[in-house]
This record gives structure tokens, sequence and C-alpha cells, in this order.
């Protein structure tokens, strides 16, 4: 394993979960993700990647909401649980995640090679 996929894995864990409206995906769209967190996903095609941007959507965007939640990128774990971004619906965890832990994502993020999910 790399020291990459160890701190993403070390990152995950400290990022607090919540229950999301269901169906809603209103802070679902186009993200990148660092090359590792992508090999976690599946791959979608071209003709898939370019649909979803025409519509501003993620490719891993289904009728029932993320198809990859459980892999999604640490980016979409942070929605609903910081002040600086929060769930459109009001919606988040008990605890924010601690402020060290969002810059430590920040941080990765700004140091990786970044990929349009």
């Amino acid at each position: 394993m790399s020291c990459t996929a160890r701190q993403i894995d070390h990152l995950r864990r400290q990022i607090p979960r919540f229950e999301c409206v269901p169906g809603c995906h209103d802070c679902c769209g186009p993200v990148t993700a660092s090359s590792e967190e992508m090999s976690r996903l599946p791959r979608k095609s071209a003709a898939e990647q370019d649909a979803a941007l025409a519509e501003l959507n993620c490719v891993h965007l289904g009728p029932q909401g993320c198809q990859v939640y459980d892999q999604r990128p640490l980016i979409c774990r942070l929605f609903g649980t910081t002040a600086s971004l929060p769930c459109p619906r009001g919606r988040g965890p008990e605890q924010p995640t601690d402020a060290r832990v969002e810059r430590q994502v920040h941080h990765l993020i700004a140091t990786t090679r970044q990929v349009l999910v």
C-alpha cells in the first residue's frame, strides 16, 4: 500500500458520517480526485464522462444517488461535514470534521495529481 493510500484511509476514518436526505444529490457534481482514489473507482467510458460533465454531474451519480458511496473521494466525504462545505439541506454530523483534518484533506488535494471524476 502506498503512502498516499495510507493517508487517504487515515483521513477517511476521521471524517464523520451522517445520513443524507434519501435521493438527494445536491452536493454531487464534477470533482477532482487523486490517482489513488480514482484507482478505487470503476472505470467509465469517455462517452459516460462527457455526458455527466455536460449535465455538471459526477459520472458515478445514478438514479438512486452515488454509486460509489463507500469509495467516494475525500472531497465528497467532506461535503456537509465542515462549515466551508455545508450540506445545502442543513444535514451534517453531530460533530463536524476537525479543522486539522479538513486542512490535511485540502493539503493532500493540493499536493497530489488530481483528475476529473
